[in-house]
């Protein structure tokens, strides 16, 4: 797989910046997701579009609970990202938990880093969220579809694709 390179976009100009800085205040809002996502009757409905993934520390052991927008895309679960410190937690030798308004289930995941993989995943992403999309600096053409020179800059810019196949 190749990793991001900053080359130059063969897609064109993007239409956005990039992806949204993630603000300060982040570690609060996915705390209160986090005791939302387990409330009954407003889990199902906070919970259309999100998910919480226990991932555990490769070195540390550590249990990071991380609230995150999610795609299903047949039978895998998407979840489009930076590359951020809890990602590298993901393997394909090691199963994450996910809670989704229920009892947690087991996955098994893997981290696509490549361009084609993150290019082609991406779009079923922006198509099926658009909020997600605006989050990840991802803008539409006129006739609907997202555009291919942002995604490449989401990719650029650190974006993978975390898919996520239940078990």
């Amino acid at each position: 797989m190749s990793e991001q390179t900053p080359d130059a976009n063969p897609y064109g100009t993007p239409s956005t910046s990039g992806p949204q800085p993630i603000p300060q205040y982040q570690r609060y809002v996915n705390a209160t997701m986090r005791t939302l996502l387990r409330v009954p009757g407003i889990s199902s409905v906070v919970g259309k579009r999100l998910l919480v993934i226990h991932v555990t520390g490769r070195k540390s052991g550590k249990v990071y609970d991380v609230p995150v927008a999610y795609t299903r895309h047949g039978d895998e679960i998407l979840v489009g990202t930076r590359s951020l410190p809890w990602v590298r937690n993901i393997r394909k030798d090691n199963p994450v938990q996910l809670s989704m308004g229920g009892p947690r289930r087991t996955a098994d995941g893997e981290v696509a880093t490549d361009n084609e993989s993150v290019m082609r995943l991406y779009e079923v992403i922006a198509r099926d969220n658009a909020t997600n999309a605006k989050f990840n600096g991802i803008g539409f053409n006129p006739d609907g579809s997202p555009n291919k020179a942002d995604i490449y800059q989401t990719w650029q810019q650190g974006g993978v694709v975390i898919r996520l196949k239940p078990r």
